[in-house]
């Protein structure tokens, strides 16, 4: 028998719409910049219909950010999975998130954009999920090389955020203009991490 398609229900959908709407809206504005009544515009929903769904602004950007988190741990771990060398699986990794579409690449920069706007649990639910999603997957893959002399030994959590820096410096629009292709951007992230700066580039797997 052929699989059951569930399709969302109205108000699945009607969620779905507010996230979507208040996703893009997050990346190209300022936290402090946008309100409720520019997301429910954008989602052409009322107001009253947004509170139906989210209690406030809070609410909605803090759930829109640990299901995008998610998404991504789910995604990374694949790459931590993965056969083959640390700079193997670091490179698996860093394609998986630089072919991601351009907004949910921005999204993961949000996070430390926004934090301290946050305090108590929220803030806390943030940062874990952000940990979770993307430094401790490249620490695993991290602790792997160090084992297996790959990677000199050091702090492996250093070295991860040392990684997801050099990621981050790829992803914006100067870096658009240099390197412009997906493959460009990751010899540069893998080879400099790997190899050095004042090592002939070798194109980030070799």
């Amino acid at each position: 028998m052929p699989a059951t398609v569930t399709r969302p229900t109205k108000s699945e959908a009607t969620a779905a719409r507010i996230i979507a709407a208040a996703r893009h809206l997050f990346v190209a504005r300022t936290y402090a910049d946008v309100t409720t009544d520019m997301i429910a515009r954008a989602a052409d929903v009322t107001k009253g219909g947004l509170y139906h769904h989210f209690t406030s602004k809070e609410q909605l950007y803090v759930t829109m950010m640990l299901d995008d988190l998610e998404d991504k741990r789910v995604l990374f771990a694949q790459a931590v999975a993965s056969p083959g060398t640390a700079r193997e699986r670091l490179a698996g990794l860093t394609r998986d998130f630089l072919e991601l579409p351009r907004e949910e690449r921005e999204l993961t920069r949000l996070v430390r954009r926004d934090v301290n706007t946050f305090s108590g649990e929220e803030r806390e639910q943030l940062v874990r999920a952000y940990q979770r999603a993307l430094p401790e997957r490249v620490q695993e893959i991290i602790e792997d090389g160090i084992r297996d002399g790959e990677l000199a030994p050091g702090d492996s959590r250093i070295l991860s955020w040392s990684f997801v820096a050099l990621v981050e410096v790829v992803i914006g629009d100067y870096a658009d203009r240099i390197y412009g292709t997906t493959e460009a951007r990751l010899g540069h992230v893998v080879d400099l991490f790997f190899d050095g700066a004042a090592t002939q580039p070798a194109g980030g797997t070799t």
